[in-house]
């Protein structure tokens, strides 16, 4: 039983301790830059693979991969450098642009178009823990498939393993990272991942183990990589944003609406509470105006009374001293006293009229209110800026974006929005590189948001298809036109992914 506990804690204490493992479409988006790197010996017409390790974009015709990968092909200059893409493209040759023997990299170029997806790396990789997965072309899998010399040449999707950080180490006099997702012979040059899948490392090499030992494996640091590019003129794609999942992102906004709807409803409430206390107040104020309105008249009334005793008691003795003209005189002013002291008690407000009095003020309140100016949306010279704490950045997205907006969808004078579920929308589906973007734009709420799909060849295929059936309107082409395209860009959006690589979210605001 006791066995059976610690199992138990053990098993548990492993399972809390395991980070998020990576997205897999984030993987599978970063392995299409994957490259197998072969020296070749060229035999007659024949081309003999003499080996091979693995590669990656780090532009759309520049290649990273370890220095001892192509050192036979520097040292002889009859052997040659082949890259093989891991899908759709022939393979071409390569030049060496630049080696390091230091830190084992080198940078090698297309000798022909071959559009590569770059990568992209990680400015702030971890280096003490975190999963990891280790992209490459092991020749255990070959073997194991029973690959011959010219299936080598063939594209092949590379193998992904995953594993975890151990820890950032100096090693041969460059810096590496520890690491325990396997890596093989063939392995070597290729990229190292976080869960975003962007490059934290250029995996190198393994120690031997013989035994039962754990083995580690090390890699490249970044820290060595990035200065290794720049010193060849590569500006490589780089973010140093934390790598967020989408999953992770959509609970906060989910918590974040939720937060604003009590919010909102605690507002709400406490205004209602604030209303009912002014009306309360407005009441008390009504109930005491009325009753000063009855006690006037009321007092009114007293005074006309008596003024109309006072004049006919001077109109009757008026008329015992045979005055007759004063005598009318006075009774003419008491019957005129007497009808106005009728009148006035007649007239005082009645406590009824409470109810009618506080619905009339509440009334001229609400007028008074409704003559403010309404707010309208946002156009004009905008300026959207981006919001971490709401997007998932893998790429090297702008921090902010000239956004020039007008009420009929044109943006920056020149592309036209589509009307889609209450806001303005552009699908972007270019010849240039294997990704679809969705820019949308709400007014009402001025946020600018892009989601970018990683897709393979076919579905690249399919999206440019959909998308060679209709032709954007311009800017000004009318309500009409507007309205048809953002309908046909629907098509395009039915074949994408649910969830995207990808996610900007910006806040637009005037631009001064």
């Amino acid at each position: 039983m006791n066995r059976l506990w610690a199992a138990l804690l053990a098993c548990l204490a492993f399972c809390l301790a395991a980070p998020a493992g990576a997205d897999p479409s984030d993987i599978n988006a970063a392995s299409r830059g994957v490259v197998r790197i072969v020296i070749i010996e060229k035999d007659g017409d024949q081309l003999v693979p003499i080996a091979h390790g693995t590669g990656f974009a780090v532009s759309s015709e520049r290649v990273v991969t370890n220095a001892h990968v192509v050192a036979e092909a520097l040292a002889n200059d009859g052997l040659l450098i082949g890259i093989v893409p891991s899908s759709g493209a022939d393979a071409v040759y390569g030049r060496l642009v630049s080696v390091s023997q230091r830190n084992d990299l080198a940078l090698i170029a297309t000798t022909a178009p071959m559009r590569l997806a770059a990568l992209t790396i990680a400015g702030n990789a971890p280096t003490d823990s975190g999963a990891v997965t280790a992209v490459g072309y092991p020749m255990n899998v070959d073997r194991a498939q029973g690959l011959s010399a010219a299936d080598i040449f063939r594209a092949q999707p590379p193998v992904t393993s995953t594993g975890f950080l151990s820890g950032r180490r100096p090693t041969r006099e460059f810096d590496s990272l520890l690491h325990t997702a396997p890596i093989a012979r063939g392995s070597s040059g290729g990229p190292l991942l976080d869960a975003c899948g962007r490059v934290i490392g250029v995996n190198s090499f393994g120690t031997d183990s013989g035994t039962a030992d754990a083995e580690f494996f090390f890699a490249v640091s970044t820290r060595e990589l990035l200065p290794f590019l720049r010193a060849n003129d590569v500006t490589p794609r780089v973010s140093g944003l934390p790598c967020r999942s989408l999953a992770d992102l959509e609970q906060e906004e989910r918590t974040r609406a939720e937060r604003e709807q009590l919010q909102a409803q605690a507002r709400a409430a406490a205004d209602e509470q604030a209303l009912a206390l002014q009306h309360e107040e407005a009441r008390r104020e009504i109930e005491f105006g009325i009753l000063a309105e009855r006690e006037a008249g009321m007092a009114l009334t007293m005074v006309l009374l008596m003024s109309a005793l006072a004049a006919a008691g001077l109109a009757i003795h008026a008329h015992h001293t045979e005055l007759r003209h004063n005598a009318e005189v006075g009774f003419a002013l008491a019957a005129l006293a007497v009808a106005g002291a009728a009148l006035t008690w007649i007239e005082r407000p009645q406590f009824g009229e409470v109810e009618d009095r506080l619905e009339e003020q509440l009334r001229a309140e609400m007028t008074a209110e409704d003559t403010g100016a309404i707010a309208k949306p946002t156009t004009g010279a905008l300026v959207c800026v981006l919001d971490t704490r709401r997007s998932r950045v893998t790429g090297d997205a702008a921090s902010d974006v000239p956004f020039d907006w007008t009420p009929d969808g044109c943006v920056n004078g020149r592309t036209q929005y589509g009307p889609a579920e209450g806001a303005w929308s552009r699908v972007f589906v270019p010849d240039s590189e294997e990704a679809v973007s969705v820019n949308r734009f709400d007014p009402a709420t001025n946020e600018y948001r892009v989601e970018r799909y990683l897709l393979d060849r076919e579905a690249m295929a399919r999206a440019r298809a959909a998308r060679g059936e209709y032709q954007p309107p311009a800017c000004g082409a009318g309500a009409q036109a507007v309205s048809e395209f953002g309908a046909r860009q629907a098509a395009i959006l039915s074949l994408l992914p649910g969830r995207p690589n990808e996610r900007l979210v910006y806040t637009c605001s005037q631009r001064s």
